[in-house]
């Protein structure tokens, strides 16, 4: 609806895409049309992959247990999502409209929704309920620890909240980060059903320990910032770069949205290597998954490295062409070079993404991470890297003013062919450099604290262990009965044998 053709007449404008074209109107759609394009974005890549696979997972479970039907949807699956980003990419930026390049998936989306609505009904008998946010659970943790600060932690961590269920997963009690244990202090001047129906004010110590894991992350979680800021390079300045260029190959004209899908490929495949390599490992060698993915995120690092060093020495030499044949201030020629020689690049940094997204998740996954946060470490970990891609603004507004102090030339220009993009991307080189060392750093520490933790783990056990033999009970020849009352969260029970 932003294109000059579509509302020429209500708003009084030309019909051409020429600038003077594109009134207030049409500038108000076209960025209000962008945050709605990320919510979407964002809500399908959240959700979309794990509907898929427990529609099918239930499917089975309800008795559908058709194999073929199964084969024949993961097939049908796949195949779309490799043809149809291949036509899209090959076909769309033939079409010169731009009311159609953005009025064709416009349709798409809109089909695709309702084909959805119609099935909702059968869908929602497989529907569970929710289990709740791993991130409320942190903010919780918080906000009950803030609010008994004047509370003193029992010695005996037993004497902290808890509830036993089977249908729940325990953690022990750590010793690490004890201010947030008194999140799960229960108040003895108050009644307990009370305390445990103010869920933010009363937390389980499997929650306390949760939340602790997740702060000792929070240090790796930053190395990851300027893997994104790195990241960013592919839809900015690579993307000018390419536009600059000579986009043909004998007659055939590249669209540049090629680089990006080849991007899109690389980090794919990458991915799934890498998840299948870790598995293997974990297979053949137990123990060692715990040091593959800190090597595969090293790795993936020095991938980001090479490839900002390799895109400094190919644009060094672009702005060599550009300065020999007059075109640094001709913002709209293309230099006589080939926009292949950016394809190393993409390559190198669609390798770094793909063993990043694998390395990330293995590294946290494992049984100290958090049950209830699991599932959503992919998710985690991409959007530690979408504020890195953020952050990237920031990254090129800082380092344009360093660079012009002294009287200098700011190396960012009103266009690629007069800034200074090599210099920056030797920046980016070196400062990944920096951020790997201290990734290294703090994954040490990470696995010294986690050892620590399994060590303690044993201990923990054995204190549970032995105040269950402190337990009145009585012995006949048939039968054996132990009642056991918990000081911290007053559940009782009988075992009977």
């Amino acid at each position: 609806m932003s294109t000059p053709p579509v509302l020429a007449r209500s708003m009084g404008n030309c019909s051409e895409y020429s600038p003077e074209c594109i009134g207030q109107g049409q500038k108000i759609l076209f960025y209000t049309a962008m945050p709605l394009i990320v919510f979407g974005m964002a809500g399908h890549l959240s959700c979309t992959t794990i509907f898929y696979d427990e529609q099918l997972s239930r499917g089975g479970n309800q008795g559908n247990n058709d194999g073929g039907s199964k084969v024949f949807t993961k097939f049908f699956y796949d195949v779309a999502n490799i043809i149809v980003p291949s036509v899209a990419v090959l076909g769309l930026p033939y079409v010169n409209p731009w009311s159609l390049r953005f009025g064709i998936p416009a349709i798409c989306a809109l089909v695709a929704t309702f084909l959805f609505s119609t099935t909702l009904r059968r869908l929602n008998k497989y529907n569970l309920k929710p289990k709740g946010s791993p991130v409320t659970i942190f903010i919780r943790v918080f906000v009950a620890a803030v609010s008994k600060l004047l509370y003193t932690i029992p010695t005996d961590a037993n004497e902290l909240f808890e509830v036993r269920n089977s249908q729940l997963a325990l953690l022990p009690h750590s010793g690490s980060l004890r201010c947030l244990d008194k999140a799960a202090i229960v108040i003895p001047t108050k009644p307990l059903e009370e305390q445990e129906n103010n869920a933010w004010g009363l937390c389980r110590v499997t929650e306390v320990e949760e939340t602790k894991t997740i702060v000792c992350m929070i240090p790796v979680w930053m190395t990851f910032i300027f893997c994104g800021v790195v990241t960013a390079l592919v839809f900015t300045y690579f993307i000018e770069q390419l536009n600059h260029m000579n986009p043909k190959v004998g007659r055939l004209k590249v669209p540049i949205v090629a680089f990006l899908w080849l991007h899109q490929q690389i980090t794919k495949k990458c991915a799934n290597f890498c998840t299948r390599l870790y598995h293997s490992i974990g297979v053949r060698k137990p123990g060692s998954e715990k040091i593959a993915p800190t090597m595969g995120i090293a790795v993936s690092m020095i991938l980001a490295i090479l490839c900002c060093i390799t895109a400094a020495k190919v644009e060094n030499r672009r702005l060599g062409v550009a300065r020999r044949h007059g075109l640094v201030d001709k913002h709209d020629e293309r230099l006589p070079m080939t926009m292949f020689w950016l394809l190393p690049q993409f390559v190198l940094l669609g390798a770094s993404d793909g063993v990043l997204i694998s390395s990330g998740y293995y590294f946290f996954t494992d049984d100290q991470a958090p049950f209830a946060m699991q599932r959503y470490l992919p998710l985690y970990n991409r959007f530690v890297s979408g504020v890195g891609i953020l952050t990237s603004i920031l990254t090129v507004f800082v380092v344009g003013r360093i660079s012009e102090k002294g009287g200098k030339t700011n190396w960012f220009q009103h266009s690629i062919n007069a800034s200074r993009v090599d210099k920056y991307y030797w920046t980016l080189a070196w400062l990944m450099g920096v951020n790997l060392v201290i990734f290294v750093v703090v994954a040490v520490l990470y696995r010294y604290k986690e050892s620590k933790l399994k060590r303690e783990e044993p201990r923990t056990r054995s204190r549970v262990t032995n105040n269950a033999l402190h337990c009145g009970h009585s012995t006949s020849t048939s039968n054996w009965t132990c009642n056991i009352t918990c000081n911290c969260c007053c559940w009782n029970f009988e075992y009977n044998s």
